[in-house]
């Protein structure tokens, strides 16, 4: 009984707090979000553009084995900016596509054709 209780109370806090930010977000002026819109753009800085995504993409799936950063800087086609490179990254880590470990980075997506040879040699169960 007690973990419905507990359940119970998450969702009313849960459920009060975004009526809470609900309301504190109907009273602040239009004006607020739009500089604080404004400034988090500036926090950000450059983003990269879908070529040199796709260029570090390539560069890593061609590398076919773990590369420190020094060396995935030697070999890209063009120079990136630092930051540039480090959010472009942070988001293959986060789709799934490399491993950043302590020895370097390795790209680890396999596409669908190659999903699909691999299905096919294998033995159904």
């Amino acid at each position: 009984m007690p973990t419905n209780l507990n359940t119970a109370i998450c969702q009313k806090t849960e459920r009060f707090i975004y009526k809470f930010i609900l309301i504190k977000y109907k009273f602040i002026p239009k004006r607020h979000i739009k500089m604080a819109t404004t400034k988090l753009i500036e926090k950000v800085g450059h983003s990269p553009t879908l070529n040199t995504v796709l260029m570090v993409e390539e560069t890593l799936k061609s590398a076919g084995q773990v590369i420190t950063l020094a060396e995935l800087k030697k070999i890209l086609p063009k120079k990136i900016m630092h930051q540039t490179l480090i959010t472009i990254l942070d988001y293959l880590q986060i789709s799934g596509k490399i491993i950043i470990g302590t020895k370097g980075i390795l790209w680890i997506y396999a596409e669908k054709k190659e999903l699909d040879e691999l299905i096919k040699k294998g033995t159904e169960i």
